[in-house]
């Protein structure tokens, strides 16, 4: 699921007229909602505070408004980037300060889109996968492979811990639990032990590993 995992901001000018285009992740229409809100307290002076979101795990919940300008020239073709984009739980308002030259239906259409792409390219988009803890427990003698088929199978390690044994505590995507399980356990000869954790949602943001509540 792809989601914006932080904000951002980009702006265009078009013919004079300047256009701020303002992302931000929402869980809800309620926050959705009242992001707008803040931002059109913000840009209280703008001819245009048009807005889109997109809200849920099959896109499910979705909103725009041209706010005064021509039909189907701003709060949709905003719509459709995100979705196209195939983002979830992402709110956007552009911001329209007039610069005193008609842009026309045409040129309305993709300066809003070009702004809602300038925003989003300013903000950190993350694909959220499915996936459940599980910590390794093993023997010095056996660390080396484990490590070894982890890598092999990109499986993501959280943390390490060193005793008299080692425990590795890693992020495993759904589905891919029983293979890694059963090569492990071939490597070491039955000496890894496993203990599962919840089910989660994850990600990775500049190589660490970022852990979610899993949504119902």
């Amino acid at each position: 699921m792809r989601a914006v995992y932080t904000g951002g901001e980009g702006e265009i000018t078009e013919k004079k007229s300047r256009f701020i285009a303002t992302v931000r992740p929402v869980e809800s229409e309620e926050e959705a909602v009242a992001f707008i809100a803040e931002m059109r307290k913000k840009y209280w002076d703008a001819r245009h505070n048009c807005s889109a979101f997109v809200i849920g795990r099959s896109q499910e919940l979705s909103r725009c408004s041209d706010d005064g300008e021509p039909s189907q020239t701003a709060g949709r073709p905003m719509l459709d980037v995100l979705l196209k984009e195939e983002l979830h739980n992402t709110a956007v308002v552009v911001t329209r300060y007039f610069g005193g030259t008609l842009l026309g239906t045409g040129g309305l259409v993709r300066a809003y889109q070009k702004a809602v792409r300038q925003g989003l390219a300013n903000s950190v988009i993350i694909d959220k996968k499915p996936g459940r803890t599980l910590t390794i427990q093993t023997d010095y003698n056996g660390l080396g492979k484990i490590q070894y088929i982890l890598a092999q199978q990109n499986i993501f390690t959280i943390d390490t811990e060193y005793a008299e044994a080692v425990e590795l505590h890693v992020m495993v995507p759904l589905g891919a639990g029983d293979r890694l399980t059963e090569d492990i356990t071939e490597a070491t000869g039955g000496a890894a032990r496993y203990i599962w954790g919840q089910e989660v949602e994850f990600a990775v943001i500049d190589k660490e590993i970022k852990i979610f509540e899993k949504k119902c």
